[in-house]
């Protein structure tokens, strides 16, 4: 494997509807605004929605990427300068549970790319399918999209239950979306962390959050990422801060990351 300076992150919720894929994108607007590289890829992998939020129509994806003689380059969809996307595609069985040949494939294509990025960011599909759970463990660093929703936290849970018990991944980072307020993100955060502490003997971090926002709302509809359409949005202002905390992190952690690899072998059965 390479020494390398990219931080992997898998973003990742229990259940859909949470925002996952807007927080995804509008991360890596904000990650290009402060001159940090980032790939997006899109793991949705049988739902596949990033290029519907940005309004185009790829020549080819990740279908694609996994017939031979096809490269990653070859795939590779430019966002912005420095600022590119991997995407999937919907209704292909056969990419939803991926066999250990086509990870294999996939994963020998991706990593020379990666290499190239101060960021790879993984939006993985909601839920707990073997392939959600493979491809999140294989990332430096796993983001957990919940709301304050009862059920978005239920679901979260048994999520990060299974990843910590059955493959071994501890370190998990919590954002909150869709808040009202910072008060109501905490007392999530702590509803969610202490399930963690008690049942699993495992401590969260917390992230950040992002407020509830209609302007959200109107950037799907537009097909135009928050962070370009509406910058001073109390949503985009979050994201902002958010994707500062990450920056500083891979800053702060550049010799850990080095270490290791970008994304580890998948995990065997």
């Amino acid at each position: 494997m390479n020494h390398n300076n990219t931080l992997s992150l898998a973003i990742m919720s229990g259940k859909g509807g949470v925002g996952k894929t807007n927080i995804v994108l509008n991360l890596g607007y904000a990650m290009h605004e402060a001159s940090m590289t980032s790939m997006l890829m899109d793991c949705d992998l049988g739902l596949a929605n990033l290029d519907v939020l940005l309004g185009i129509s790829p020549d080819r994806n990740l279908h694609d990427l996994l017939q031979t003689g096809v490269d990653a380059e070859d795939v590779l969809v430019s966002i912005e300068d420095g600022f590119d996307m991997l995407p999937a595609t919907s209704g292909v069985p056969e990419l939803v549970e991926m066999d250990e040949d086509l990870q294999d494939i996939l994963f020998k294509k991706l990593i020379s790319l990666a290499g190239e990025y101060d960021f790879l960011m993984l939006d993985l599909g909601a839920g707990i399918s073997q392939t959600v759970l493979s491809l999140a463990a294989l990332t430096q660093l796993r983001v957990v999209v919940v709301t304050p929703e009862p059920t978005s936290l239920t679901d979260s849970y048994a999520m990060i239950k299974i990843l910590a018990t059955q493959h071994g991944v501890k370190d998990f980072l919590v954002l909150v979306n869709q808040a009202t307020n910072a008060a109501e993100a905490n007392q999530t955060f702590d509803r969610l962390n202490a399930a963690c502490r008690n049942f699993l003997s495992l401590e969260l971090r917390n992230l950040g959050f992002v407020h509830h926002d209609r302007t959200i709302v109107e950037a799907v509809r537009r097909q135009t990422p928050l962070m370009k359409c509406a910058p001073k949005a109390k949503a985009a202002k979050d994201i902002t801060s958010i994707a500062k905390k990450l920056i500083r992190y891979r800053e702060d952690n550049l010799e850990r990351i080095g270490g290791r690899p970008i994304l580890k072998d998948f995990p065997s059965e």
